[in-house]
């Protein structure tokens, strides 16, 4: 059965087109950012203008969510997509402009992030929101499960192929960027789908309608809100650089490997879904892969051996993955199609919070208690919460099916 499922999410054509849209653009952006940090410090040679690029971009995309799921409620969502991939490869062209002409600057890099936020803020809900559009009810889960696996070969491939590619010259990196963006645009525009033109008007009661689905719909509630405390306390990424010189004493190679693991088992374990999706339990399965995910931080919290470090890492990124999917699907099928857009960007408003919020929360712990202390109290920390969900939300944790 799931073979045939997997046959038939592949035969949908404007779905795959969207992934291979998806794939092109998140991979260039990765790329992109990578250059733009490198090409910053390059200029400047400032840690705090290297910490105000990623500010930058955050900031626009955390402030314009919400009128962004309104957008996308309100338009073509495939067009939106594509326009926000259209405005990220106008960047890519004006920093080829730059570097060529030696116009590049501390400013410039500035309002080139600012730029990428508002693209970001855009693009998450219409791509969030479009893909139950694109498949049938029953094909969601592999569809999910397939877009979080060409999500994670980007994450892993696009930043070693940009600085891999920066060693030629930023110019380089910014022509490849903009070839990925200009060819994911047009395939999003070939991307069709029956698109109704929704009479809303724009009023701070619907821009805000998101957050009220959430809050009285006790499931997506509960998961959304699993995955932001999960992330916040049991996030170890900013503390990686600490635990590679000092705790297990390897180089910059071996920080590259560290930072790859959890995108490695967040792949093998979507791939692993597609093929075999969850079928039931899946509100059990949801809070036994958050309670892991804390276990594997533990673990790797009081590990001095690479391996047993590195193999921890890989769990919390295949936990990660179990927790992505049926979140994302719970979110999608229990939201109606009219307000998918502003449903998924309260849910990118928690993802982006809890990753910006999780790495201020490990540097703020470990200040104090040290790395070690602060990563094994946010393991636990992230233990505890799936425990306590069990209790506060028993509608989710009895969830059996992915549809009610």
């Amino acid at each position: 059965m799931s073979q045939t499922h997997v046959r038939k999410l592949f035969s949908q054509g404007p779905f795959m087109r969207f992934w291979f849209a998806r794939l092109a653009g998140v991979s260039a952006n990765q790329m992109l950012m990578v250059a733009v940090a490198w090409h910053m410090y390059d200029i400047t040679s400032s840690a705090w203008d290297l910490g105000l690029v990623g500010l930058f971009q955050f900031v626009p995309a955390l402030l314009l969510m919400l009128p962004a799921g309104h957008v996308a409620d309100r338009f073509h969502r495939a067009r939106i997509f594509a326009a926000c991939l259209g405005l990220q490869g106008m960047v890519a062209l004006v920093l080829i402009a730059a570097t060529q002409y030696h116009l590049a600057s501390r400013e410039l890099m500035l309002g080139i992030s600012v730029l990428l936020g508002v693209a970001r803020a855009f693009q998450m809900p219409a791509q969030q929101a479009l893909v139950p559009q694109l498949v049938p009810q029953h094909l969601l889960q592999s569809a999910v499960a397939l877009s979080s696996s060409g999500m994670q070969v980007a994450i892993i491939g696009g930043p070693a192929l940009g600085g891999l590619l920066y060693t030629t010259g930023a110019t380089t990196v910014y022509v490849t960027c903009a070839v990925l963006l200009v060819l994911g645009a047009v395939l999003a525009l070939t991307v069709r789908y029956q698109h109704q033109l929704a009479p809303l008007n724009t009023t701070w009661q619907t821009v805000l309608a998101g957050f009220s689905f959430v809050w009285q719909h006790k499931v997506i509630l509960g998961a959304t809100s699993l995955d932001l405390f999960a992330v916040l306390l049991g996030g170890a990424t900013a503390l990686l650089p600490i635990y590679a010189r000092d705790i297990l004493h390897t180089g910059p190679v071996g920080l590259g490997v560290l930072r790859s693991a959890p995108a490695v088992g967040a792949l093998c374990m979507s791939l692993a879904i597609m093929r075999w999706p969850l079928a039931r339990h899946v509100g059990r399965h949801l809070l036994v892969a958050v309670a892991v995910f804390g276990v594997a931080t533990l673990v790797f919290g009081l590990s001095s051996h690479f391996g047993l470090s590195l193999m921890a890492l890989v769990v919390t990124g295949a936990a990660d993955s179990v927790s992505v999917v049926i979140r994302s699907t719970l979110v999608q099928l229990e939201t109606p199609n009219e307000m998918r857009g502003r449903v998924s960007a309260v849910n990118s408003m928690f993802i982006g919070a809890s990753n910006q919020l999780g790495e201020f929360e490990s540097g703020a712990t470990a200040a104090l208690f040290g790395a070690v202390g602060s990563v094994v109290l946010g393991g636990a920390g992230t233990v505890l919460i799936a425990a306590s969900w069990l209790k506060l939300f028993p509608s989710l944790a009895r969830r059996d099916h992915m549809q009610a």
